[in-house]
């Protein structure tokens, strides 16, 4: 295994000498004047985003079994570097480079993030530097392959889900972004509203989940019906409130201004997420249930996922609304899922995946003056004609992604590796002092044997 380490590593330094010797190329066309305060703003905005991936990694971290809490959170981390050097290089220009037919940004524009500084841009970034609108996004396209790790927790390959996130990020992220969010792409030019990432982000993930979860198939602990004991809820807690903060961020930050309209995605951003953690518990119950931190955690998270396509777009009575009925559902999900064969270990094709769907759906029932509910049927046909579509991309891109990935690294890690725990087998690492020992002294040992084996 140590030799394919030196192909991504001889990649990196192939990319960073690259990147020392080629000069950099000003932008050709810029836009109008920079505004400090909107600079400030996205500049704390970035930070914010930023956050919540290591947020989520005490999310996730929190919920699996204590043997996989450092592997877990490990696997949100990594893609900070890995998505911020793909970003750099080709990410950024897939997404929102000259747009090739409205389906993909062409490569070259920014590669390597030429043309990328510290000018407007017209289209983009009216009022910031480009440079700064990069960095803002980068931040989305970080979280986005975070989020799918819940779902294949505790029985994935490391370096397989290093190659899977790559592949990922740069064919089916950026498409995503350029269809959404570049202005000739095609959803855009339809109509299709997602505000801060519904679609781009949440629903992309959930369904990437849910092909995640059907290809590496079931835990060990799973198929034998063991209950599955979250290892730290202070950690989830943490992790919720991280998220929470840095939701505003990635909500508000998503007027690429300091305006009204940031002011209103931070309201509706903490409204809806108060609405759902509250609707979760009410219905826990009602249905007979303990209310449970666990619980209450989740569902805050579930209505910052249902807000977010709709957060600039509605009044903040809408979005009580939809973040009532996004956790609702989710809960129900859960539920369901529960009694179902699929090993959707952190639930994330429920909560992400359904949370997103239902926001896209009520965005376009609520959304100021093309809303259904004003009494125009367009956005909300052309939001259903768009889930049908980016579900069957995402769902059926990503299901071909980890088949791929599979043949050139096996995903799953081995039974013993998977008993072990990931935390071990995969990173010599473990909350555990004895794990460690014990762990230490098995390797001993083989190698002890493995001294003998050779020698005769």
């Amino acid at each position: 295994m140590k030799k394919y380490w030196s192909i991504p590593l001889g990649l990196l330094l192939m990319v960073s000498l690259y990147g020392a010797v080629v000069p950099h190329v000003p932008q050709s066309v810029t836009g109008g004047d920079i505004v400090p305060g909107d600079v400030a703003w996205m500049l704390t905005a970035t930070a914010l985003v930023l956050l919540m991936t290591p947020g989520l990694s005490f999310f996730y971290g929190g919920m699996v079994g204590k043997r996989n809490i450092i592997s877990t959170m490990l696997q949100s981390f990594v893609a900070m570097g890995v998505v911020s050097i793909l970003w750099v290089v080709v990410g950024f220009s897939l997404s929102f480079g000259d747009s090739i037919g409205g389906f993909i940004g062409n490569p070259f524009t920014y590669f390597m993030f030429n043309h990328v500084d510290g000018a407007t841009h017209p289209d983009l970034s009216p009022t910031i530097p480009l440079a700064l609108f990069a960095l803002f996004q980068l931040k989305f396209a970080i979280i986005t392959p975070a989020l799918i790790t819940g779902s294949f927790a505790e029985r994935v390959r490391f370096s397989s889900y290093l190659l899977f996130i790559t592949l990922w990020v740069l064919l089916i992220y950026t498409p995503l972004a350029h269809w959404t969010w570049h202005p000739e792409g095609f959803l855009r030019q339809m109509g299709v509203l997602d505000f801060a990432g519904g679609t781009v982000v949440h629903m992309s993930a959930g369904f990437a989940a849910l092909a995640g979860a059907m290809v590496l198939g079931r835990r060990k602990s799973h198929i034998k019906s063991e209950p599955h004991t979250p290892a730290n809820i202070p950690f989830v807690l943490l992790g919720t409130g991280m998220l929470w903060f840095g939701w505003f961020g990635f909500n508000a930050g998503s007027a690429l201004a300091a305006s009204d309209v940031a002011t209103v995605a931070f309201l509706n951003t903490n409204t809806a997420s108060a609405s759902a953690m509250l609707a979760w518990m009410f219905l826990d119950g009602v249905r007979g249930r303990k209310i449970s931190a666990l619980g209450a955690a989740v569902a805050a998270v579930v209505g910052l996922v249902a807000i977010t396509p709709a957060a600039g777009f509605v009044s903040v009575g809408a979005s009580i609304f939809i973040g009532a009925v996004a956790s609702i559902i989710s809960n129900l999900a859960v539920y369901w899922k529960n009694k179902s064969t699929l090993d959707d270990t952190l639930d994330v094709f429920p909560c992400h995946g359904m949370g997103g769907i239902v926001g896209m759906i009520l965005t376009a029932v609520f959304a100021n003056e093309v809303g259904l509910i004003h009494g125009d049927p367009t956005t909300f046909l052309h939001h259903l004609l768009a889930l049908v579509i980016v579900g069957v991309f995402t769902f059926g891109g990503s299901y071909l992604l980890y088949k791929i990935t599979d043949m050139i690294i096996p995903l799953r890690v081995t039974e013993e590796q998977e008993f072990l725990g990931l935390d071990l087998s995969q990173h010599g690492e473990s909350l555990s002092e004895d794990d460690q020992l014990a762990f230490a002294s098995g390797n001993a040992k083989k190698q002890s044997l493995s001294n003998v084996s050779s020698m005769n």
